[in-house]
């Protein structure tokens, strides 16, 4: 369901693997389940918090006592789902929390006449909406989340694509040809630049 709405998932159902996962790759938001075989998601959530990672982490559980809530809450979770949930209720909370991590309320970014609605996945330039794929619009939108900031090629595939993806190893670079194409070609200024060696960023220049 959550690759449905294009997000990019990696998935474990052992609290080890969970754990292993979370220190080798950058997610936007994790949903933890307390009940894990081999590690438990309290124990998993309080040494990624003592390890200073603030990855925003929503808890599921099927306890709904108080307790169990502040235990969760108190370990540095940044926010509760009970099962049985409605889906659409999880989209919801999910796309708080990357709110919460971008500092942008709105959910909605700008840089010169680019606009890119990561709620309704929506981008336009000029007032135009762009024609993009789920993966174009993804790379769009970690490059406008993170703009100003030089994002290198490895930080991009491991980003948008899953853990066990093994495609090609210039995938980056011909998603970037391609995003070009539709958001800097049609228009005299370019704001999807290349730094050698190092990767891309998005910025405006002066």
């Amino acid at each position: 369901r959550l690759k449905a709405e294009k997000y990019a998932v990696d998935s474990c159902v052992d609290g080890k693997d969970t754990l292993y996962f979370i220190e080798i790759t950058e997610y936007d938001a994790i949903v933890l389940d307390i009940m894990l075989p081999g590690l438990d998601g309290i124990t998993i959530l309080k040494e990624m918090r003592a390890k200073k990672n603030t990855t925003p982490v929503l808890l599921l559980t099927a306890m709904d006592s108080i307790e169990d809530r502040v235990t969760g809450l108190d370990a540095g979770a940044d926010d509760y789902l009970v099962k049985p949930f409605a889906f659409d209720e999880l989209l919801a909370r999910i796309r708080v929390l990357i709110r919460k991590k971008s500092d942008n309320p709105s959910n909605v970014f700008t840089i010169a006449d680019l606009s890119v609605d990561c709620t309704r996945y929506v981008a336009t330039r000029g007032g135009k909406e762009l024609d993009l794929t789920g993966k174009e619009f993804a790379i769009l939108e970690y490059l406008v989340k993170n703009s100003g900031h030089v994002l290198s090629r490895d930080s991009i595939e491991r980003h948008i694509w899953s853990y066990d993806y093994s495609g090609g190893s210039n995938i980056v670079d011909v998603y970037i040809r391609y995003l070009r194409r539709k958001v800097d070609d049609p228009f005299a200024k370019k704001l999807i630049h290349t730094i050698r060696n190092v990767g891309y960023v998005l910025k405006e220049e002066l």
